[in-house]
């Protein structure tokens, strides 16, 4: 199995520093299964490459099975693809030789334990275990740019056609701690086998290295279950100590932002404003059923379900957070039987194909769409106007021109800290008239509070139709 990082950050062979190991050198190390070998096929002051190989011996791996996930069987064990593939041997290489990385230490080079730099993994080999986009899934939410190149059965016989095995390129800009945690966790997920017995410890082990980012990950449950080998009392243990965690690490943040936006506009009583201009426009397109996508603590959710026009309500949103507290706000566990058989809430991202969402009349996105990364965008509309593919669609988002109106906002400020970015009035008609001519829709724009003769109105909407 061989795996590298190149960085390109200068001088690049501070990398050396922050995995501990000099690129002067080969270093080998031997484990229970095999031997790792850590050396620099180049090391510049441009550009440096740390390339890690693990020879595995399926000898030993038959040998070292009692207590394993997979039982040896006959030949097939000695002929496995284990020494090859990026999986759970490789996790505890990564562990073993960059152990003071993994656990965010450096003694010579302290500082750059938290910097972010320009990171590129290359795995020749991994296994790709269920839907074609698994990679994207697990990865693009924390930010890489995500390259693979599926491998054939045998490159003499292409008609027998693709492998489960494919090359990956990781790209971002993090920090090595960062990178290494996500490997330690994806990298078994991604193959769906672990070569050892999986007891109570590998939750301790789940929850230190996803600190700070599996809370958060919109795959959550799925890389939870995948990891702990679907054993439910292990995953059911994780999911509570996340769910904790993903409350005290976003609760105050989420809030405050929320506050500080929510009194910014509060003299034009913008929000009020907003939520009633999309549930008129909701009702003006003689939608029954409606998608709430992103539908935070279910503000918008609660118009809808006031209003019996609507038949079925389908509220969505990435944090488990927001969708408890968007029950609360409904009252969800009181509602009458016919109120709760008409609304659903879903966890889900925007950005990955999702088959719930297909069907409906309309959707909503209030106040969404700046908070995705705007290169995310594309997956985005693809998700909505490609596959979801509703009657309609109701967009708002704020409008960049009439920040200077605020006057608590300083110049060049953004109206909410979670905000990727706001738009002008020129650049939201840009952006949604060439998405409506890609996927077939037509489009109309209108102003949403109090409009300035030259600023526009403070939040800005567009209206897709088919």
């Amino acid at each position: 199995m061989f795996l590298t990082i190149t960085t390109t950050a200068r001088p690049a062979t501070d990398l050396g520093y922050l995995l501990h190991k000099n690129p002067a050198n080969v270093h080998q190390t031997s484990l229970s299964f095999g031997e790792v070998h850590v050396f620099y096929p180049e090391a510049t002051e441009d550009r440096c490459t740390a390339a890690m190989l693990l020879t595995i011996n399926p000898v030993e791996l038959v040998r070292g099975r009692a207590e394993s996930s997979w039982a040896p069987r006959k030949l097939e064990d000695y002929v496995s693809d284990r020494p090859y593939v990026a999986s759970s041997f490789t996790s505890v290489a990564i562990s073993r030789v960059f152990g003071t990385a993994l656990a965010g230490r450096s003694k010579n080079r302290p500082e750059l334990v938290a910097q972010p730099l320009p990171l590129e993994v290359c795995l020749p080999v991994a296994t790709v275990a269920g839907a074609p986009d698994l990679l994207q899934r697990l990865f693009a939410p924390l930010g890489y740019e995500v390259t693979s190149t599926a491998l054939p059965l045998d490159d003499k016989f292409t008609e027998w056609g693709a492998s489960r095995y494919a090359a990956i390129r990781l790209k971002a800009t993090i920090t090595l701690h960062d990178l290494l945690s996500h490997l330690y966790v994806l990298l078994p997920v991604l193959d769906d086998d672990k070569h050892y017995y999986v007891g109570r410890d590998e939750v301790e082990k789940l929850l230190r290295h996803g600190e700070g980012w599996l809370a958060q990950h919109s795959e959550r449950d799925f890389i939870v279950r995948r990891y702990l080998l679907r054993r439910k009392e292990l995953t059911t243990a994780a999911l509570e100590r996340l769910h904790e965690e993903q409350d005290v690490n976003t609760e105050e943040q989420e809030d405050e932002a929320a506050e500080r936006e929510v009194t910014l506009e509060k003299p034009l009583t913008l929000h009020t404003q907003r939520l009633d201009k999309v549930v008129e426009t909701l009702k003006s397109l003689g939608a029954r059923r409606v998608l709430d996508l992103g539908c935070g603590e279910g503000k918008l959710l609660r118009r809808l379900l006031l209003d019996r026009s609507f038949e079925e309500i389908l509220g969505m949103d990435v944090s488990y957070r927001a969708l408890e507290a968007a029950k609360r706000r409904i009252h969800f566990e009181r509602l009458p039987e016919r109120a709760r058989k008409r609304i659903r809430l879903i966890q889900g991202s925007l950005l990955y194909r999702d088959d719930r969402l297909a069907g409906f009349d309309a959707a909503a996105i209030v106040e969404v769409i700046e908070h995705l990364d705007e290169p995310r965008l594309a997956s985005f509309e693809r998700v909505l106007f490609r596959f979801a593919r509703p009657g309609a669609v109701v967009i708002t988002t704020p409008n960049r021109e009439y920040n200077s109106k605020f006057p608590t906002l300083a110049p060049g400020q953004l109206r909410h800290g979670d905000h990727r970015f706001e738009w002008t009035r020129t650049e939201f008609e840009g952006w949604s008239k060439a998405v409506a001519v890609k996927y077939g829709y037509h489009v109309r724009f209108e102003p949403i509070g109090p409009e300035d003769a030259a600023l526009g109105a403070p939040s800005q909407m567009a209206v897709f139709t088919q």
